[in-house]
């Protein structure tokens, strides 16, 4: 018996929602299918019916690109939940919109959602769409996207499985503004840590740009309720751009430059008196490379089927824009520690992607080029 397959949607088709895998040379990180529209395209659990952004030359590439009619491609999503019925929707719109219609999108009765990030502007809101969710039971998969990648899968099994021993340290070097591409390393700090942020000390770019509520690039230290300490240098990194290094008593695991080399260190005899050496050994990635977005796909559908949360759900998209929020909050509170989680609920950061959000990036990205 076949299974049996979900209609899937893409709201905001742009880059992301269309187009990014077009534009990707090399691996690292990616592993294709990577974004929304191609991996609806290639699942053998989902099609891909339809498409809405309120900009017509957005659609008609979509349209063009993944071989819809221009009635399947809708200027008002809304008008599009009503009358197609997706099962999946995911949201590639601006962070400005995302909440108001992943609110939209539940009660229109999607089973399942898969969101951009940064998850929302502001806690508020995030709690909005959760408590939602939750209610109506739709799960929600943010698109933290290391959560999906082979790396850091294996990684999170060597500390489950105690390979690593008891986890000390985990350090990001990935230049970003903490809220954006935040969302990523503080989410994958959280994965690799296998543990909660209790609190935290931040570090803004200067104390007028901290002051107000634009997503700022910070370094920060993190306390997990697991023992383990993170640090975050999401100021310029040079020579070690997005690089992630995991800690432990027993063993240490690193990826450098990009996620282009994976790095596994253990204890061997030797050394000074014998006490033992760090010594490097192979990396055990699988035999198969599973697709990022192919992983999101199968997740999703696990999760409908059992009622589980997805591997980057839309906690842990909270979660990371908490701790981003904490580590500014810190940094306006003079350096002190910041405990989690925050009691103002009103808190925000303005994420960067917002800016010029009334044109899409791709126009932008055209008009600068």
């Amino acid at each position: 018996m076949s299974e049996s397959k979900f209609r899937a949607a893409v709201i905001g088709l742009g880059r992301m929602g269309s187009t990014f895998d077009d534009e990707i040379e090399q691996g690292g990180q990616f592993f294709m299918p990577y974004c929304h529209a191609p991996t609806y395209t290639a699942s053998p659990r989902t099609d891909l019916i339809a498409g809405a952004d309120p900009h017509a030359e957005q659609g008609e590439i979509f349209a063009d690109r993944w071989g819809l009619e221009r009635g399947q491609i809708y200027a008002d999503y809304r008008e599009m939940l009503e009358a197609e019925r997706p099962d999946f929707v995911s949201i590639c719109t601006t962070a400005r919109l995302r909440a108001q219609i992943m609110i939209d999108a539940i009660n229109a009765g999607v089973k399942a959602i898969w969101a951009e990030k940064p998850f929302t502007l502001s806690l508020a809101e995030a709690d909005e769409v959760i408590e939602l969710g939750n209610r109506k039971d739709v799960a929600i998969a943010v698109n933290c996207s290391r959560r999906y990648n082979v790396f850091f899968n294996e990684a999170r099994r060597m500390v489950d499985e105690g390979e690593l021993g008891e986890i000390l340290q985990i350090t990001a070097y990935a230049q970003c503004n903490l809220s954006h591409n935040g969302s990523h390393s503080i989410d994958a700090m959280r994965y690799l840590a296998a543990g909660d942020v209790e609190w935290v000390f931040g570090e803004m770019e200067s104390d007028e740009k901290a002051a107000g509520d634009e997503d700022l690039m910070g370094n920060g230290y993190m306390a997990f309720d697991n023992g383990a300490r993170g640090f975050l240098r999401g100021t310029p990194t040079g020579a070690a751009p997005w690089e992630f290094d995991l800690i432990g008593t027993e063993g240490r695991v690193r990826s450098l430059a990009q996620g282009m080399e994976a790095q596994y260190y253990r204890w061997v005899p030797g050394g000074l008196r014998d006490q033992g050496l760090p010594a490097r050994a192979p990396f055990p990635l699988p035999t198969q490379i599973p697709s990022s977005g192919l992983s999101v796909i199968e997740d999703l559908v696990d999760c409908i089927e059992t009622g589980r949360q997805p591997r980057c759900s839309g906690e842990d998209g909270r979660k990371a824009l908490e701790i981003a929020i904490a580590l500014r909050e810190s940094h306006r509170r003079g350096g002190r520690r910041v405990d989690l989680p925050l009691a103002d609920r009103s808190l925000r950061i303005l994420s960067v992607e917002i800016r010029e959000d009334a044109v899409p990036a791709r126009v932008r990205r055209m008009q600068r080029n």
